[in-house]
């Protein structure tokens, strides 16, 4: 039987807690798809991936922003407005207008600090960022995927890694933040040349990015490839391994992680658009398990320094510190009759230090 009073005398010599205030961020997604995108990605069916087909009208733009903006706390708090979905600049530009005009009267008022929006590298030149600085957009999002031409070349991308260079010159040079996008398990990919891509976006000076794992979406390229056996998906282990590698890449460079893994629409949840592939609705969870699991590893070398181990982390971190499931508490609790871990406000990232008795 566990004894608490034993960790309890543990936590008498651990250091202050000291509360530091955040601002919140918020981010209103609003999803425009492109109905006529004339690429063929072997991935992408955008209505399976989005959830919708039918792009909103202005109403139901400035409806989904209002619902949005009356669940927010009444606090000091940075929102964004953000047009997800498909590639917001191939889409009619005076629809683009259309969109960005209702943003930007958010923005006008205070009560959006800014908007971004995600779209491919070719669906930029100095006519398109002209209407978006214009408009106030802060942050423009590029679908790279990879930074690999044979992995472009095979997931039909119908661009090149050098027009997601030129792309990305031009948004830094006009003053966005660039956030650049990839996914790894494409075809012809492996976690050397995903890692490769990481490296590169970092060069790159984007700010952000999201790292998604390919999954066969039915009525696609992949899906065929995949029925043929021409294409064979990560396991969900294998792409866990695989983004654990790209997390320090990203985190060195100052890149902010947004995102990873898909959003789980119903239709991924309940398997009806996915045949296969690593899905998982706490992927990103799974990814930062691993990552905290390799950390401790040196805290079982340390087993024989006390009986009982406090673990003192970041509030953002005790989750994946535990880990999911338990599963790092579970290994600890191998090695040490009591295992407890203390969330403290004054450590940040993955800094965290121990008491043992």
């Amino acid at each position: 039987m566990k004894n608490p009073s034993a960790v309890d005398s543990c936590l008498m010599i651990t250091a202050p807690m000291v509360q530091l205030s955040e601002i919140k961020h918020f981010t209103i997604p609003v999803f425009i798809p492109q109905l006529a995108c004339p690429h063929q990605c072997v991935f992408c069916n955008q209505r399976k991936i989005s959830g919708t087909m039918k792009s909103p009208s202005m109403e139901e733009v400035q409806n989904i922003i209002d619902n949005h903006l009356r669940t927010f706390p009444d606090e000091e708090k940075h929102v964004e407005i953000g047009f997800f979905g498909g590639s917001f600049t191939g889409i009619p530009f005076d629809r683009q207008e259309s969109y960005l005009q209702i943003a930007d009267s958010y923005f006008k008022k205070g009560e959006a600090q800014g908007i971004r929006l995600s779209t491919r590298p070719d669906y930029i030149d100095l006519k398109v960022l002209s209407l978006l600085k214009a408009h106030h957009v802060t942050t423009i999002e590029l679908g790279a995927q990879s930074l690999d031409e044979e992995v472009l070349h095979l997931s039909g991308r119908g661009h090149t890694v050098k027009d997601v260079e030129n792309a990305s010159a031009m948004i830094k040079n006009e003053g966005f933040e660039l956030g650049l996008q990839m996914m790894i398990g494409l075809p012809g990919d492996t976690v050397e040349k995903s890692v490769a891509t990481a490296q590169r976006i970092v060069e790159l000076g984007a700010g952000n990015t999201r790292i998604y794992p390919t999954l066969v979406i039915r009525e696609t390229d992949l899906e065929r490839l995949y029925l043929e056996n021409k294409y064979i998906p990560l396991t969900l282990s294998q792409a866990v391994d695989n983004v654990k590698q790209l997390i320090p890449v990203f985190e060195s460079g100052n890149v902010q992680i947004i995102r990873i893994g898909l959003h789980p629409s119903e239709g991924l949840l309940n398997g009806n658009d996915m045949l296969a592939g690593p899905f998982h609705v706490s992927f990103r969870e799974l990814v930062m398990t691993e990552i905290w699991n390799d950390i401790q590893q040196q805290l079982i070398i340390n087993a024989g320094k006390g009986k009982n181990i406090v673990i003192h982390v970041s509030p953002a971190e005790l989750n994946v510190a535990i880990g999911y499931g338990g599963k790092n508490r579970k290994m600890l609790q191998k090695h040490y009759r009591n295992v407890k871990y203390i969330p403290d406000p004054s450590l940040n990232a993955k800094n965290y230090y121990v008491d043992y008795c």
